[in-house]
């Protein structure tokens, strides 16, 4: 599960001088994935102390997760929302701090609606951070104690869940220096990054849409070609049923003296024939 506490250690890493080079770019690929994102309601799972939807103009925009400061205190693995009630789900590293990362995956597939985005941030294990983490002498600290989850393997879950990744980008390609200075003298491999070795950044962001399969009802051939030829088969005309029960009526006789009686067949001789 996630951290409990009142506020996430996660949170308080990001405000040192290495989490904040995370967090200035982290959240500027969140503010690019979500601006285009329309609907009417929003969620962001975990870090309640970051507005990762400040870019998004959904008219109704929420936090939830177990931390003080979410409007909707709950465990990501069982959300309080409707099946197919939502737009918009973003979990900024919140599967490399759970778990049960396929649960919360589960979960946020259940709640968006067809079509509906899911945006994800990450760390990226095949990078410096990635080493940094393997060499780390303090892994019980934050990000080092998260399980970096790759990106083939997060793409792997998101399509057996039925999502389509539509837009991704890998950055932090500076090493995990403590201090400032070093993290700037490093500024140019971010450019360099991108052009070289672009699976190697530190952290990445991806979005990716839930799709829906329409179900369709396949019929034999022969059912279809039998429905065709009777739709063209013209339709015989019924006759009235005035007329259909006068020629089955019995004949009658012209009115003699005011009265009409039934005509009864003729007696029949020996032979079978009229008399």
């Amino acid at each position: 599960m996630l951290q409990p506490p009142e506020k996430s250690t996660l949170a308080r890493w990001f405000e040192t001088p290495r989490g904040a080079y995370v967090l200035d770019w982290v959240l500027g690929q969140f503010d690019s994935a979500v601006e285009d994102v329309f609907g009417f309601n929003a969620l962001q799972v975990g870090l309640p102390e970051i507005d990762f939807l400040r870019a998004n103009r959904m008219p109704r925009r929420m936090r939830a997760g177990p931390e003080a400061g979410c409007e909707v205190r709950a465990d990501p693995r069982q959300l309080p929302f409707a099946t197919q009630s939502l737009d918009l789900v973003l979990l900024p590293h919140v599967l490399e701090f759970s778990d049960q990362p396929h649960a919360i995956l589960r979960e946020a597939e259940r709640v968006l609606m067809p079509e509906g985005q899911i945006v994800i941030g990450g760390f990226n294990p095949v990078s410096l951070w990635g080493l940094k983490r393997a060499v780390s002498r303090r892994p019980a600290q934050h990000p080092w104690c998260g399980d970096f989850i790759g990106l083939l393997r997060l793409r792997d879950w998101l399509k057996l869940l039925g999502f389509e990744l539509n837009g991704g980008r890998l950055g932090c390609y500076a090493p995990p220096f403590a201090q400032a200075k070093w993290l700037q003298r490093f500024a140019f491999m971010e450019k360099a990054g991108d052009r070289w070795w672009p699976i190697a950044g530190g952290v990445y962001v991806v979005r990716a849409k839930k799709r829906t399969q329409a179900m369709r009802i396949v019929t034999p051939g022969w059912r279809n070609g039998s429905a065709r030829v009777r739709a063209l088969s013209p339709v015989a005309r019924r006759e009235p049923a005035r007329e259909v029960a006068a020629r089955r009526a019995p004949p009658m006789l012209r009115l003699i003296r005011g009265g009409a009686l039934p005509m009864a067949p003729a007696p029949l001789d020996g032979d079978g024939h009229d008399g």
